[in-house]
């Protein structure tokens, strides 16, 4: 049985990682330790990321060889069913709650390109326009357009249109889908959903019938014009660990209802630029950088927000060096910054004292301008009808090629 958390004990704990909220206490930091022994998934080391160069013959992702994807569910059983020739498929997805994402909603669909193309595999994107609607207060329109406008910004990652496919709840429940999620729904209690999400008397009854919606695009059945007669085809997660309650449910659901469990790697947060507490929030423009800013935004928030691990003084700075620790700019830089030498030398030199906090403010400006700027113009190639065809419910017959 998949380890589940009770929320009256959660909100006495020093963190709060739910996928609704993710704080620490007294402006704390995660402490991903504790949270991958209160989830029970294990940590992804060396040894995993050897084994995906080995396999797919690629570099490993600058987000697999910096440990962001830092833990997982079972994925060694889907590297050995990739090893003896068995197919996979990958599902992640995205809440449409804003027009526009910021730095931290990109990186799980940056990694699951790099996924997609390494191991050749198709991939479903559920975009949960449902959900938003019920816990943002958001009109079923406003939901629905917001989808549309971010579904832009997943097809500008660069995703495989040919293996690829992306469906809006809204738009997609129902038949084979809708069959499966009330199978998991008769496996569920109102007392183990309770446990797992900390639902409350106060929340409305939509919430508490969600989390099947997003459990059954695990299964390959909820997808027949992808995978029939494929009912044994095992599914991979990408996903940030907050969102690993869902999962756990699922997996929990899964062998009862005919299904593998479906795996999970898992990434840590991309903290806030004012520090890394949490996670960026929509909700506070100044804590995120979005794919919307311009490069003069971007030097604004790295040089005005971005909490640093450097002295109040130069000659302080000379003397004791940064603490790269709690320092953004540097965290930062372990996401985007793809030169390895490059990095090193950087924190090198920075936690020494012989590189000033401005100088790294600049690089990062530098490097989040180009991957926005690249970002900007790859989504301004998106058009309605693009969108409409990854949308449309169709076979992919090259999704294994």
């Amino acid at each position: 049985m998949e380890k589940t958390e009770d929320k009256n004990q959660q909100q006495e704990e020093e963190q709060v990682v739910n996928p609704w909220e993710v704080s620490a206490k007294d402006g704390g930091k995660i402490d991903y330790d504790k949270l991958i022994d209160k989830f029970g998934c294990q940590r992804l080391d060396q040894s995993f990321v050897d084994r995906v160069q080995r396999l797919t013959s690629r570099p490993p992702h600058v987000f697999l060889r910096r440990g962001v994807f830092f833990a997982h569910r079972d994925f060694n059983d889907i590297l050995d069913a990739y090893e003896r020739g068995d197919k996979f498929y990958l599902y992640t997805g995205r809440g449409p709650s804003s027009e526009a994402l910021h730095l931290g909603h990109l990186i799980p669909f940056m990694f699951t390109k790099y996924l997609q193309d390494a191991f050749k595999v198709p991939l479903v994107i559920q975009l949960t326009d449902d959900e938003k609607c019920m816990w943002k207060n958001l009109s079923v329109e406003e939901s629905q357009r917001l989808a549309r406008e971010n579904a832009k910004d997943i097809i500008a990652c660069g995703f495989d249109i040919s293996k690829t496919f992306i469906f809006s709840d809204f738009d997609y429940v129902g038949g084979a889908f809708y069959k499966n999620m009330v199978k998991v729904a008769k496996c569920v209690t109102y007392n183990k959903v309770v446990g797992i999400f900390g639902f409350t008397g106060e929340d409305h009854i939509g919430k508490v019938s969600f989390p099947p919606v997003q459990a059954v695009p695990s299964f390959p059945s909820s997808f027949p014009h992808l995978f029939s007669g494929k009912d044994d085809l095992r599914c991979l997660i990408p996903c940030a660990i907050d969102q690993d309650p869902y999962f756990r449910m699922t997996r929990d659901v899964a062998p009862r209802i005919g299904y593998h469990k479906p795996a999970l790697i898992e990434s840590l947060f991309f903290p806030a630029l004012q520090g890394e507490n949490g996670k960026m929030s929509a909700s506070d423009p100044n804590s995120a950088i979005y794919v919307t800013d311009s490069a003069k935004d971007i030097k604004y928030k790295v040089n005005k927000h971005a909490f640093t691990g450097g002295q109040d003084s130069i000659e302080k700075h000379r003397q004791y060096g940064a603490n790269l620790e709690v320092d953004i700019p540097i965290k930062y830089l372990n996401f985007f910054l793809e030169d390895d030498a490059e990095l090193e030398h950087i924190k090198k030199e920075y936690g020494a004292g012989r590189m000033l906090t401005g100088e790294v403010k600049k690089r990062l400006a530098e490097v989040l301008t180009e991957l926005v700027e690249r970002h900007r113009r790859a989504r301004a190639a998106v058009t309605e009808e693009m969108v409409d065809a990854f949308m449309a419910v169709r076979p992919l017959p090259n999704m294994f090629d």
